[in-house]
């Protein structure tokens, strides 16, 4: 089962795409409710962060398959960059008046998570969730 779609992240609507299709894939993939809610929050947590601090941008979902089968999102932007990796990974940090609680609540939600962002040049961000027989 070799699924992987691109979609570009621009406004709402494709927020709301990019997380009906993340759902969808979960559910054909056998990933439990809770674990489908984690996936679709992530990737809209994700994709709001590509509008919020870049304009736009590409999430990529796909199926995986390393010691179980998984399901991968890659979030990348050009925007300017996060500043401080540190800084934003903790909870209560926000440059932009939220709650800061989406990137530390991200990783937890995640098996994996993986960020890397330089200076003018954008931002990647690897999350996956491993499916638990």
């Amino acid at each position: 089962m070799d699924i992987k779609h691109q979609l570009t992240i621009k406004d709402d609507k494709d927020i709301i795409m990019a997380r009906r299709l993340g759902r969808e894939i979960a559910i054909s993939m056998g990933f439990n409710y809770i674990d489908q809610v984690r996936i679709t929050t992530a990737i809209s947590e994700l994709a709001r962060n590509v509008i919020k601090y870049a304009g736009s941008g590409t999430v990529s979902i796909e199926v995986i398959h390393k010691y179980a089968p998984g399901l991968s999102v890659i979030v990348v932007d050009n925007g300017p960059g996060i500043t401080s990796i540190g800084k934003a990974m903790e909870d209560g940090y926000s440059t932009s008046d939220s709650l800061g609680a989406g990137l530390p609540g991200v990783k937890r939600m995640m098996d994996e998570f993986m960020i890397d962002s330089v200076m003018e040049q954008g931002t990647r961000i690897e999350v996956v969730k491993w499916l638990r027989g």
